[in-house]
């Protein structure tokens, strides 16, 4: 079973949440909260596997949460859930420990999928909203040279899939375009983010936008 905490200080928002994850048999809704203190010390109580934490709540935000969480729960994988336009919010989650994030209009089915692709591991990330932040991180001016010397080591395929991410692809849509194996693609990604010292998926596609990997694509 995978063990899931949903924090938001909505209890509307927060029950239909639920409605949504315990359709699925291998889901267990273990815990709510109301603010990101109750969250942090929710997962302190419960094993959660994954979290499900609003960007924005009183008494110790999402944000705040998340670190929190990270620090004392490295096990459990930190989503969190966001409004389209907050990107700023969103690097900050990501700096403080958050491995993904997901917009509060996202489906029911792309909810269940994305909480199953967090709880092993994988990062789970909005495309919209990672090409929001790209957008963002475009406007500000390119760093090309540093870039490219940061890509040097990659291997070709490594950069075949660099420049996927870079397009906001999942680990399984990157399998399917590449025609590899879902624990290839895995391996190839942890490998870019060691040899590029990136810390996250979002930096990768970044990097990868300033190597101008997409720009003959």
């Amino acid at each position: 079973m995978i063990r899931i905490l949903i924090a938001d200080d909505e209890a509307l928002m927060r029950a239909g949440i639920r409605l949504i994850l315990e359709d699925a048999e291998d889901f267990e809704v273990v815990a709510e909260a109301g603010d990101g203190r109750e969250a942090a010390a929710a997962c302190r109580t419960h094993d959660v596997d994954v979290a499900l934490l609003d960007i924005q709540m009183p008494t110790g935000d999402g944000i705040a949460a998340a670190g929190e969480i990270a620090r004392l729960s490295p096990r459990t994988c930190v989503v969190m859930l966001t409004a389209f336009g907050e990107e700023a919010k969103v690097t900050r989650a990501l700096r403080a420990g958050a491995s993904g994030f997901l917009l509060k209009d996202t489906g029911p089915a792309e909810l269940i999928s994305a909480v199953r692709r967090a709880a092993t591991g994988e990062p789970v990330l909005a495309p919209r909203i990672t090409r929001q932040l790209l957008d963002r991180h475009v406007r500000s001016g390119r760093h090309t040279d540093e870039a490219l010397r940061r890509i040097k080591e990659l291997t070709p395929a490594e950069q075949d899939v660099l420049r996927l991410l870079g397009l906001g692809l999942s680990n399984t849509e990157i399998a399917d375009e590449l025609h590899l194996s879902a624990g290839t693609v895995k391996a190839h990604i942890s490998r870019i983010l060691s040899r590029t010292g990136c810390a996250n998926r979002v930096q990768a596609a970044v990097l990868a936008h300033d190597a101008e990997l997409l720009s003959d694509r």
